[in-house]
């Protein structure tokens, strides 16, 4: 579905993505893993359109779509999440994600100012939208809720909902457990399965490396914007470059304990 062919991002002197090559598979999770400052959210600004890549190609579906904008991106089916969920705190659920499927209308201020069939019917379609989206993430009874008294986990279960109304191929979550309870994330991960059950591809970015050892099918890992290693979980975690970057040592205990026990 995607191919990213040796991707660069400088910031005047500072290369914060360099030379990086992956492929993603459709209908696969993907994961994209490194310490703090390794370049993983620079390289999902990238795919998204958020960011101008300095050279490299990004193909996806056989097109090669660098340097398209966010919008375009989205157009062509890849939706994302950040870090912090951004919504509409004095709107309702149900009205933020309409919002979301507005990429998919077409109507415009003659539309909405002589109220034409065009945009009724365009109405409709957004609310059976994210009425579905809602019911997918599990959060049917929260549609009339404020955004603003939603819970952390409730949030991100938003930020899931606002991805899929857009009717994405292509997904990509940005640290989509952060600042959630063990529990909360084991239904979070559970999401993201039912996500590719249901057709989608999923790539994320996530630093609970339990969780990401359960659900990816494959993992590649960036360190100093340079992708160190590739390769499945049982794979990554004893690559020694892995180790040596997580842990600044070589020594297996620390993330190969937490990648055994989620084995």
């Amino acid at each position: 579905m995607l191919e990213i062919h040796r991707l660069t991002k400088r910031f005047g002197g500072l290369a914060a993505v360099r030379e990086v090559s992956t492929t993603i598979e459709p209908g696969s999770i993907h994961a994209i893993i490194g310490p703090n400052g390794a370049g993983k959210t620079t390289l999902f600004n990238l795919i998204s359109g958020a960011l101008r890549p300095t050279s490299g190609r990004i193909v996806y579906e056989g097109r090669d779509v660098a340097g398209l904008r966010a919008d375009q991106m989205a157009a062509l089916g890849v939706a994302r999440t950040f870090q912090t969920t951004a919504l509409f705190d004095r709107a309702t659920v149900l009205d933020n994600l309409i919002v979301g499927h507005r990429l998919r209308t077409r109507s415009g201020l003659w539309d909405a100012l002589l109220r034409t069939r065009r945009l009724r019917e365009e109405e409709k379609r957004c609310r059976h939208q994210a009425e579905q989206a809602l019911d997918f993430v599990g959060l049917s009874h929260a549609a009339h809720r404020m955004a603003g008294d939603l819970s952390q986990e409730e949030r991100k279960r938003v930020a899931f909902a606002l991805a899929l109304a857009t009717q994405p191929k292509l997904v990509l979550l940005d640290e989509p457990a952060g600042g959630v309870n063990p529990e909360e994330t084991a239904g979070l991960a559970a999401l993201i399965r039912k996500m590719r059950d249901s057709g989608l591809t999923v790539c994320l970015i996530e630093h609970k490396m339990d969780m990401i050892m359960r659900l990816a099918d494959k993992i590649v890992v960036l360190n100093y914007g340079e992708k160190i290693a590739e390769g499945r979980p049982t794979e990554i975690r004893r690559h020694p470059q892995v180790i040596e970057a997580y842990l600044g040592r070589d020594d297996t205990h620390g993330i190969q304990e937490v990648a055994d026990a989620a084995a």
